[in-house]
């Protein structure tokens, strides 16, 4: 009789604690799920020094560790980063597949994005062009976007470069475009067209990649300045922590800490 009460009260606890191992493990779950689901997605394209992946699958760059400090270790926000070819980055973002680009803000992508007033970072654009054009010294004395213009010249650029496309393409300037970033800068020593538009320290990686970095030449002309931002998708729900990205973004420029971190890529 005693056994059988035994027995009996062995089964119900071992009932209880199979209840809890399963409340524990369905709550593990739950939780592992919200997590992925409220992590910010990152769509991004290989583009050193900004962001590109390691050959043991990390990730490093210049604008990937800005971002890791200010929205993973000020934030406590969980980042997924995930790398595709320029184009698809800012067409998953119109599909719902991720959630935010680090671009430059557009009017087009002011459409279906919305981002923080404070740029991360403001890089310069140079004139880049053939060690040996013809048109070398008129070049030389280019100053707007607009001499591009009235010099009849011809500009090389990646496809999906909207700033391009907005600030430059947008007067009638003659444009020439390549789906590969490498692939610019070929068509640029084989004068396929005139000029590249470009921030020399994520220029020159990709020029020595493709070869041509010997007939290629920076003419030192600031021609311009591209503001970089956070862009999100209008619809996704991380966009509501755009004004405290803004202010972090901030302290960090007040605090020192962009300029430490871009000191180590150039």
């Amino acid at each position: 009789m005693f056994e059988s009460h035994r027995m009996r009260r062995i089964g119900f606890m071992t009932g209880i604690s199979a209840f809890w191992m399963s409340v524990c493990l369905l709550s593990g779950m739950m939780s592992s799920a919200a997590t992925a689901e409220s992590a910010l997605r990152i769509a991004y394209p290989v583009f050193s020094p900004f962001h590109w992946t390691l050959d043991h699958g990390g990730m490093t760059g210049f604008f990937y560790e800005i971002l890791t400090e200010a929205l993973e270790k000020r934030m406590g926000l969980t980042v997924v980063w995930t790398a595709y070819p320029w184009p698809r980055c800012q067409d998953n973002l119109k599909t719902g597949k991720d959630d935010a680009v680090i671009t430059v803000p557009t009017a087009e992508r002011a459409a279906f994005t919305a981002t923080h007033r404070t740029p991360f970072y403001i890089k310069t654009i140079h004139i880049f062009t053939c060690l040996d054009h013809l048109r070398f010294g008129e070049i030389k004395n280019i100053k707007t976007i607009a001499d591009l213009k009235s010099g009849g010249f011809s500009v090389i650029t990646y496809s999906g470069n909207s700033w391009h496309k907005e600030n430059v393409q947008s007067m009638g300037i003659k444009t020439h475009e390549s789906p590969s970033l490498e692939n610019v800068w070929k068509m640029l020593s084989e004068k396929r067209g005139d000029v590249v538009l470009e921030w020399p320290p994520g220029a020159w990686p990709d020029i020595r990649k493709a070869g041509v970095s010997d007939r290629i030449v920076d003419t030192d002309i600031r021609i311009s300045e591209m503001p970089f931002h956070l862009l999100i998708r209008r619809d996704a729900p991380q966009v509501r922590m755009l004004p405290d990205f803004d202010e972090t973004i901030h302290a960090m420029i007040t605090d020192g800490t962009i300029k430490v971190i871009a000191s180590k890529y150039f």
